[in-house]
């Protein structure tokens, strides 16, 4: 409880990029643009995939999934974002805020889920090429969907319970442009040891035992690549999962950069920097990439929209 001379907080202030205010236009027209960009191209991806016979194979299956993440990431922290750009500050309160970082938790642990997933796809492709075809089948991709989402949604209650528990007394002001949990806790009054410790656990479980799943998958992927005898067999082997790759090395290496190798504290302007890339940029290149990349889903795109001009 809050002391008598104390008063409870109700509200927080973001002051979001207080270090940049000159650039504050450009910001927010990059971010909006690209906001844009990412619900344009997700959504196409999620109607692409559900409305094209060719795209109903277990790849475009998990990108559907990613796309519907990427979403929900953005859509979470984004428009927020904007206004508190754009009016220099904002506010939020507390069970705002709380809802804001449980939804941007869930995001993050369903996008390494969803990228693992999609690593074992590439894996029975390249590896085990004979058996794919009886392994990813259109349940088993049903099922990894399934408990990719539900080991998210399992983690939000627990997650939103210990952090409603939390007393704040003192400051109101964060200094982020959304609720992450290290400047939101560290206005705590007691008990932050606990909602570390579980973030943690969480992370340990939800994010780096994926990412060590994914790191195993491409180091037997590699090696597979490098038993083709033929220098357009390896070529065409690894055509099939780079895009993957890069998408895997984009949301991992950002991830690592923000919440490994940055100091917990006082977010840095630089920090605040590589949050927003981590924000907007994957989910940005995600779409971008397969639609390049990929000749069935351009094929896809091309059969839209000649769709539409045929009416």
């Amino acid at each position: 409880m809050c002391s008598e001379n104390q008063t409870m907080v109700t509200e927080f202030l973001l002051l979001g990029f207080q270090s940049f205010v000159n650039f504050r236009a450009v910001i927010f027209t990059f971010i909006l643009l690209a906001y844009v960009v990412i619900v344009v191209g997700n959504l196409l991806v999620v109607i692409l995939v559900s409305s094209n016979y060719q795209l109903q194979v277990p790849m475009f299956y998990f990108l559907k999934h990613l796309a519907l993440v990427d979403l929900l990431f953005t859509t979470n922290i984004v428009p927020k974002m904007l206004h508190v750009i754009w009016m220099r500050q904002g506010t939020i309160t507390t069970t705002g805020c709380l809802i804001q970082y449980c939804i941007h938790s869930l995001s993050v642990c369903t996008q390494t889920l969803v990228l693992a997933a999609m690593s074992l796809d590439r894996y029975m492709a390249i590896c085990q090429p004979l058996r794919y075809s009886t392994v990813m089948t259109s349940r088993l991709c049903i099922h990894l969907a399934f408990w990719c989402w539900a080991a998210g949604l399992f983690l939000s209650p627990s997650e939103f319970y210990l952090i409603s528990q939390l007393k704040f007394c003192s400051s109101n002001v964060i200094d982020h442009f959304f609720c992450d949990l290290a400047p939101f806790i560290m206005l705590a009054s007691a008990y932050k040891e606990l909602v570390e410790w579980h973030d943690f656990i969480i992370s340990l479980t939800l994010i780096f035992l994926p990412f060590l799943f994914i790191i195993v998958s491409y180091v037997c992927i590699f090696t597979a690549i490098l038993k083709i005898s033929t220098s357009s067999g390896r070529q065409k082997a690894f055509s099939t999962c780079s895009t993957h790759l890069v998408i895997v090395s984009t949301h991992c290496g950002l991830l690592v950069t923000v919440y490994v190798f940055t100091a917990r504290g006082v977010p840095l302007p630089e920090n605040k920097l590589k949050s927003l890339l981590y924000t907007v940029l994957t989910p940005f290149v995600n779409p971008l990439l397969y639609s390049i990349r990929n000749q069935e889903f351009r094929k896809a795109i091309r059969k839209l929209i000649n769709g539409r001009k045929g009416k």
